[in-house]
Order: C-alpha cells, then structure tokens, then sequence
C-alpha cells in the first residue's frame, strides 16, 4: 500500500483528534502543547494519497512521542500513541510508524522507547512482543503510578 510519514504540523491536530475521538477542546491541547515554543509531545502522521481514500482522510495514523530521562539507563523515548485506522491496519503503517519513532529516538542518543498498552489489546501487545519488545511489568517488576486531580493538588502542597 502506498503511504507515507512524516512530521505532524499544527494543521494536522484536527485529524489526529478525530482519531483520537476527542472534543475540539482536546484539539485545542494538541495545537497548544504539542507546537508551542517548547512543545510537550511531538508527532509524525501517516497519509495516503487522495486517490487510495477508503474513508474520506489522507490523515490515517499517528504517532506521539516525547523525550524522557531514566537515571539509570540515560536519554529514552517515550511514545504516547501508536493509531492507525481500522481499515488500514496489517499494511506496515503501524510498524512504519513506531519504526520512525524509534529512529527519532536513536538520531537524539536515546537507549530505550517506552509505551504502554491496554491489557485488552492482545493484538497489539503480540506485535510488540514479536519486535523484540518487552513486558518491563513481567520483567522487572516496575508498575506505572499515576497521581492526579485533587491528589495532584495535594501533593503540590509543601
């Protein structure tokens, strides 16, 4: 199938929230934190071209992705989001996509790209697996925390 990737701009946030299924209200996060001065996240899109459209987009996945910091292991790569449409899956845009992530991640001196996955989404999970991925959960024992809302408040507290 004939694609290709390449960085997200602004004027690409309103499909990445379609595909995200999202409020413009969350598109208006994206357009803010991800291409500011100092963006939070960064993005690369996969498109077709008009004349292979099932679906009425160009836009038909996504990636993103930050930088991140392990004291133990140095400069890593954290990818946010992996999506490509239903219609569009088992064609290598997913593996192109993660694939261009990871090569972001090598160009900046990263050691390591992190994610995370449903624990429902068996396909997903074996497909990583199966690119030399591994379950950092089963392996060493880490579990990802989340503090927010009022915990976060209160917690900000000194």
């Amino acid at each position: 199938m004939e694609f290709s990737i390449r960085a997200a701009n602004v004027e690409d946030c309103r499909d990445i929230a379609r595909m995200i299924r999202v409020s413009r209200h969350v598109r208006t996060y994206l357009e803010q934190d991800g291409f500011s001065k100092n963006p939070f996240f960064h993005g690369i899109v996969a498109e077709v071209p008009e004349h292979v459209l099932f679906s009425g987009h160009t836009k038909i996945g996504y990636a993103l992705y930050f930088y991140s910091y392990s004291s133990w292991t140095g400069r890593a790569i954290y990818m946010e989001d992996l999506y490509v449409m239903p219609e569009f899956r088992g064609k290598g845009i997913g593996k192109a996509l993660m694939s261009k992530v990871a090569q972001l991640g090598l160009a900046a001196g990263c050691n390591q790209l992190n994610f995370t996955v449903l624990d429902w989404n068996k396909s997903s999970l074996d497909f990583y697996l199966s690119q030399g991925c591994f379950d950092v959960t089963e392996k060493m024992g880490y579990h990802c925390i989340r503090c927010e809302g009022e915990a976060l408040e209160h917690l900000a507290q000194p």
